[in-house]
């Protein structure tokens, strides 16, 4: 049988039916499981979306980084899945390293609970809100480290969030420094010394007290300025990536155009960066107050935040 002849009876043998379904499946990327545990401080289940990444082995010895991801106002925890294409493209490519993501539910006063322990007791019109910021990072964490395998340690734990989230992303990752090493801030509702009157933190009872929807001094004591001293004393090191929409919806009151959330993501930026410690990117995109902003900036935020993690980096 001459070369030819043997390399045609090869590819014929490789694509017989019996022997092509013998072949091992590829591997196309991760998985997302629907996921809950019972919550102590909300004193019910606590719903999560959990992204396995490509190969996970839960038996092993890898221990992997965990992405929490939270959604904004109103969003669901399904609303972080549309990354998943992006995960599974940048752990294949190397570009980051296999990560378990969490994407937790955040249903409080009718998911505008803004990732705060809230003191609002509710009224005939909005539920109670509740000790969300505890039972996240004091249940959610623990639970997640003790049923995966988890780098469990600061530098294994990055924080991200968008809108809401992304206000809660800012707060977990500089109140709680000794569980977040990093946090990735995508068009953060954050302001100023207040918000404008038409934010919605004025309107679902987030930072109220009793069954009054807004106080002033909870907003202020919870805002990252307020927080940044007791950060800071902590000497722990924290990466952050801040990233905006230059297309994000203007106030329709110009005076209000500082509390923009393109104008408070550099307000915001010009504080961090001048915190001891802190190593802080900003990045302003072509984009709106939506995915076409959110998705590659998380894209490059990630990669960003795993760069700065490297071994023998702060």
């Amino acid at each position: 049988m001459n070369r030819l002849a043997r390399l045609t009876l090869v590819a014929s043998c490789l694509l017989a039916p019996g022997l092509a379904s013998q072949a091992a499946p590829a591997q196309t990327g991760g998985t997302i499981q629907s996921r809950a545990f019972p919550s102590t401080h909300l004193g019910k289940e606590l719903a999560y979306l959990l992204y396995l990444p490509p190969g996970f082995d839960a038996t092993g010895t890898t221990r992997y980084p965990v992405v929490y991801l939270l959604h904004g106002r109103g969003d669901q925890m399904t609303a972080w899945t549309t990354i998943k294409p992006e995960l599974d493209r940048m752990i294949a490519e190397g570009r980051i390293p296999a990560v378990i993501a969490i994407m937790p539910d955040a249903p409080s006063s009718r998911r505008a609970g803004y990732y705060i322990d809230a003191q609002f007791t509710g009224t005939d019109k909005l539920p109670a809100g509740e000790a969300v910021e505890s039972a996240f990072t004091q249940d959610l964490v623990a639970h997640v480290d003790t049923s995966y395998p988890t780098k469990a340690d600061r530098f294994g734990r990055i924080v991200a969030g968008y809108s809401m989230g992304g206000y809660g992303a800012l707060r977990y990752s500089l109140a709680h420094p000794e569980l977040f090493g990093a946090a990735i801030v995508l068009s953060p509702a954050v302001y100023l010394p207040l918000p404008p009157p038409d934010s919605s933190t004025r309107e679902f009872g987030a930072f109220g007290r009793g069954a009054q929807l807004f106080d002033d001094a909870i907003y202020t004591a919870k805002n990252y300025p307020a927080v940044i001293p007791a950060f800071v004393a902590t000497g722990f090191p924290l990466v952050m990536f801040i990233a905006v929409g230059d297309d994000e919806r203007a106030l329709a009151d110009p005076a209000q155009a500082s509390h923009d959330l393109d104008y408070e993501a550099h307000t915001l930026y010009n504080h961090i960066r001048r915190v001891p410690g802190l190593t802080a990117q900003l990045r302003v995109v072509d984009g709106p107050h939506g995915w076409a902003t959110w998705r590659p900036t998380f894209v490059e935020g990630v990669q960003y935040i795993f760069q700065q993690l490297k071994p023998g980096r702060p």
